[in-house]
């Protein structure tokens, strides 16, 4: 038997106009998150129906047998039918109703829930919705009928029978692979010759030639504490998912729950590879129901691409337990960097202190002025500002709790850095180079890529105390499996420390942090100046000694000895340290 490529079945459209057929039952499924639940309890894509589509399917019991055949129908966004033969439906329908509650194992995986809740109802035998669903329905007779089955599907509930009954047929598909080109030349944002004209100190920072500070960095971090600091971040990725299956796609390459995203909303989530690795942190904004913005770090943009095509087109390994398992949702990918997409191109400026409001509204007219003012931390709007088309969310990377980024087309940038400077300057805005940027998320105690993910120690969101933007309920996501895993066997994690003394040196990535009598608990993962002038960082040690008001001690230097020490080492004169609370309280 060949099985379609994809994993999509056949489907038929539905009409009205058949002959009512006897013995079945017609269940009414509705919500917001219907189409994911039902794709998860159904041997079925559906997901991937349109409005006016059925299927047959299987509901199948936790351990891979049939509870019922099914044919399920797609009325709406949120709302589906499902036939089933009369003699289940009590069954079938405590079931789902279970399930959408969150009540009963499914798996031997205890943490795992279905999307939910949702209203599931049996609809009237004599209403005319149950008459037509029950004259279509065509129930299928085992796992083996194709169109029944998506067997490529992650998961669904019972997905062990299926793939016995369909392994032959099932190829496996390759793993991910991609090299970073060799030898490529500098890109420059488009506030290059601004930078330059500001007098900024240009560095090369992830492939790109970027302002490393301009007046220093203690004086650009303080303007962000106490006035306000201008960031160009347009390095960094700005990439677009939509289409009808954009939130089932992202809901399964990355691990914060995107059904929770309601439109003007945003979240911090990670891509994580099939082994539980970090491929990246990131924000999603939800800019429509089917509309998202993704905001990747600059030095991981071209792998998160490459990875993301490959995930969508179904080419690569995204379980390692099912290597044949593929996401079939209907998505369209866009780099909103690309020139190509014309006015719809999107590029990164972060205005970020506790003036950035005032600053903003200075520029806005009254209802722009009070929507700025009445938008939460996190959200996302859409307003033109002095003839500026802009994506505007309450977001950043400085631990400000009044902060903005503004997406603007990458033509129009130099010209909106330079009104907001001339604007901004009577309230202290300055513009901020990378420098600033590092010290002030690092003494916020925010992970960087490199530093406190990933990196030398291949550090997890558990390890660097970021555990809860990682849904272990989500039945599925890339990674889950190894990620569970590994965190299962975790015995230390990223802290915030503070050295008291002024004038020492700057511990760096990788120098060991010891307890009192010189054995090593860990390493440090960043360090920078804070707002008073003193080391503040964070560092990766055993969980034992992350009680606040802990005395450790840095070996500043030995991060860079011909052999890195072990946890267990014994070393000396290490520089006193003291745990501090994990992020900084404003």
């Amino acid at each position: 038997m060949e099985l379609p490529k994809s994993g999509y079945p056949h489907y038929w459209f539905i009409t009205d106009r058949l002959p009512a057929a006897e013995g079945k039952a017609v269940l009414e499924i509705r919500g917001d998150r219907a189409a994911e639940f039902l794709d998860a309890a159904l041997t079925q894509r559906a997901v991937a129906l349109k409005v006016g589509e059925g299927a047959p399917a299987f509901v199948l019991e936790a351990d891979g047998r049939t509870m019922s055949p099914a044919y399920v129908i797609r009325d709406g966004l949120d709302a589906f039918r499902l036939v089933i033969p009369e003699e289940r439906a009590g069954r079938v329908t405590a079931w789902l109703r279970d399930l959408s509650d969150g009540y009963v194992r499914f798996d031997e995986d205890i943490w795992a829930k279905l999307p939910g809740p949702l209203r599931v109802r049996e609809v009237p035998a004599e209403d005319p919705r149950a008459v037509s669903a029950r004259s279509l329905a065509r129930f299928p007779k085992d796992l083996a009928e194709a169109a029944a089955v998506a067997p490529h599907k992650p998961f669904f509930i019972g997905y062990r029978a299926v793939d016995e009954v369909h392994r032959d047929h099932l190829r496996p598909l390759p793993a991910f692979s991609y090299s970073e080109p060799e030898g490529t030349l500098l890109k420059r944002t488009s506030l290059y010759e601004l930078h330059r004209e500001l007098g900024a100190k240009m560095v090369p920072f992830a492939g790109w030639e970027m302002p490393v500070w301009y007046t220093g960095v203690s004086e650009e971090h303080r303007a962000v504490r106490t006035a306000a600091g201008l960031f160009d971040v347009s390095h960094m990725g700005v990439l677009e998912v939509s289409g009808p299956g954009a939130r089932a796609f992202l809901e399964r390459v990355t691990t914060n729950d995107v059904m929770a995203l309601k439109v003007g909303e945003s979240q911090y989530t990670y891509l994580l590879d099939p082994e539980g690795h970090v491929l990246d942190d990131l924000i999603i904004y939800a800019l429509a129901p089917d509309r998202y913005m993704l905001v990747v770090n600059a030095a991981n943009n071209d792998r998160d691409w490459a990875w993301l095509n490959a995930v969508a087109r179904g080419e690569v390994q995204i379980d390692r337990d099912r290597p044949w398992a593929m996401l079939t949702d209907e998505v369209i990918l866009r780099d909103l960097r690309d020139r190509r997409w014309g006015e719809e191109c999107r590029v990164d400026i972060a205005l970020q202190g506790p003036q950035a409001l005032k600053i903003l509204q200075s520029l806005a007219d009254g209802p722009t002025r009070d929507r700025l003012a009445a938008l939460p931390r996190g959200q996302v709007m859409r307003a033109e500002i002095q003839g500026f088309d802009l994506i505007l969310s309450r977001t950043g990377y400085t631990g400000e709790r009044i902060g903005y980024e503004l997406f603007v087309h990458p033509d129009r940038a130099p010209a909106l850095f330079e009104l907001l400077l001339d604007v901004g300057k009577p309230l202290g805005l300055q513009p901020c180079g990378l420098g600033a940027r590092d010290s002030t998320r690092t003494e916020a105690g925010l992970p960087l890529y490199g530093h406190e993910l990933a990196g030398p120690f291949d550090l997890s969101p558990g390890d660097a105390g970021f555990a809860s933007f990682v849904k272990l309920y989500k039945p599925f996501f890339i990674g889950r499996k190894a990620y569970m895993a590994r965190e299962a066997k975790r015995t230390m994690e990223v802290v915030r420390f503070r050295i008291s003394e002024k004038g020492v040196r700057l511990p760096k990535l990788g120098d060991a942090v010891v307890d009192r009598r010189g054995r090593v608990i860990g390493y440090v993962t960043s360090c920078a100046l804070d707002t008073e002038g003193f080391l503040t960082g964070m560092a990766w040690i055993e969980r034992s000694y992350q009680a606040e008001g802990t005395p450790i001690g840095i070996v500043v230097g030995s991060a860079a000895a011909p052999e890195r020490p072990k946890v267990g080492d014994r070393l000396t004169v290490p520089i006193p340290a003291q745990v501090v609370g994990r992020f900084m309280s404003r």
